[in-house]
């Protein structure tokens, strides 16, 4: 069974997601371990009610970025992950962190890549007037939010919509298609291959694959 090590900073509802969907066997993996750059995160509590390891690191404990993230490697690599999974991870990752990882680290965004990467999607969706809003998994890259989309999930701006209103429609959306990505790479079916997504050996297009629950609905 493929090892999933996860990385949060907050809530962990996406992790929870992952968590629902391996305890069902529609995602036939293993968390081996939920990691954090915050002691206080609740998704650590998730984690720990499902029996699944635990540890924080604290930023102020290391001189700079890439000390933390050699630190962060470090104690990913002893859990022996196949696949590191990002699941609300606030901090921007250092480029020899994300090599290590390429191929074997998925992300979640709030927004329809390559719309609005960074913070703020919710709010940018509104003030700009779209009519459409929406989720992403992609692959990291060096590029920040940059990394080549796999799938989206997409919901429509209501009139009357806030930025927690659209956050809370979206996250329903985010809980389907990130456990569905995560088992097409178990399964080998997703892979990276020259900086392009590719799905059953086929190049995904710049919005990834066609938002089908099919793997997670057998």
């Amino acid at each position: 069974m493929k090892r999933i090590v996860v990385l949060i900073s907050g809530s962990g509802s996406n992790l929870q997601a992952i968590i629902d969907a391996c305890q069902l066997g529609r995602l036939k993996a293993e968390i081996v371990a939920v990691l954090s750059n915050k002691a206080e995160a609740y998704g650590l509590q998730r984690a720990e009610q499902a029996g699944i390891t635990t540890a924080s690191l604290a930023i102020g404990d290391y001189a700079d970025r890439e000390a933390f993230d050699q630190a962060l490697q470090q104690q990913i690599e002893s859990y022996q992950p196949d696949l590191v999974v990002l699941a609300g991870y606030m901090r921007i990752l250092s480029a020899p962190f994300v090599m290590h990882y390429r191929g074997r680290l998925l992300n979640i965004h709030p927004s329809l890549l390559p719309k609005y990467p960074g913070l703020h999607t919710h709010r940018r969706a509104i003030e700009n007037g779209d009519s459409q809003h929406g989720a992403s998994v992609h692959f990291v890259t060096e590029q920040l939010d940059g990394g080549p989309v796999i799938l989206q999930a997409t919901i429509p701006v209501l009139p009357n919509d806030t930025e927690q209103a659209l956050a809370t429609r979206l996250l329903s959306k985010e809980h389907l298609i990130y456990p569905q990505v995560i088992q097409w790479w178990v399964e080998g079916r997703l892979a990276l291959k020259e900086d392009q997504a590719c799905l059953d050996g086929q190049p995904l297009g710049p919005s990834g694959a066609e938002f089908k629950l099919d793997t997670l609905d057998t």
